[in-house]
């Protein structure tokens, strides 16, 4: 009977200790698309409205309200994907590419930010795939851990209907944000990576700060 009552109390303690090494995830939850599907997600898409909890991003948007035209490509051996990014930016039309890997929660995407040393998760809030996507946006600096919520309006043309526009503050107002702080992204015209511009570029979009 001894032998027994050990061997449970090694069971019980084997489990509590497994239970305590699993880390606790504590960001806020985000319900993602219903029945996301990644594939239909890929593509063309305009970033054609902005708003975030960072004060800098908002000064570097509001200097440069530019569309950002983005390619979605996934990567068929990981199921990852890259986004490649154009905008007029700086005096001339700027490209970047980001890497996105996928989770185990469908809609939901991790990168890090190098510039800025930042984590973020990406969730696709709602999209129809063929016209809107809305996502959000949770990024953590480190190592100063400072928190930055990010909501995006995606449209597959360069302007979104009326009543998008207006779901889309619902959910900006949901996470605590102004929909008065939105910030609609205007076309600047076709965006040729490395061409110059002649528009004159204000100070506060001569770079970002991170926050």
């Amino acid at each position: 009977m001894l032998s027994v009552v050990s061997l449970v109390s090694v069971l019980v303690l084997g489990s509590a200790w497994t239970l305590k090494a699993v880390p606790v995830h504590t960001e806020p939850l985000v319900t993602t698309q219903e029945s996301f599907d990644v594939g239909r997600f890929m593509g063309r898409w305009y970033e054609v409205a902005v708003v975030s909890t960072c004060p800098h991003h908002m000064q570097h948007k509001r200097g440069n309200p530019a569309i950002v035209a983005m390619e979605l490509q996934q990567i068929a051996t990981t199921g990852n994907f890259t986004v490649t990014s154009t905008s007029f930016w700086n005096g001339s039309c700027k490209q970047t590419t980001t890497h996105y890997s996928v989770t185990d929660t469908p809609g939901r995407f991790f990168h890090h930010f190098a510039r800025f040393g930042a984590d973020v998760d990406s969730f696709v809030v709602q999209t129809n795939y063929d016209g809107f996507a809305m996502m959000l946006q949770l990024s953590t600096e480190k190592p100063s851990g400072n928190q930055t919520t990010k909501a995006k309006l995606y449209s597959r043309t360069l302007t979104v209907a009326s009543t998008v526009l207006e779901n889309f503050k619902t959910l900006v107002r949901h996470h605590g944000m102004s929909d008065d702080d939105i910030i609609i992204n205007q076309s600047k015209g076709e965006c040729v990576p490395g061409e110059q511009v002649t528009k004159p570029i204000t100070a506060q979009s001569q770079g970002e700060r991170s926050c």
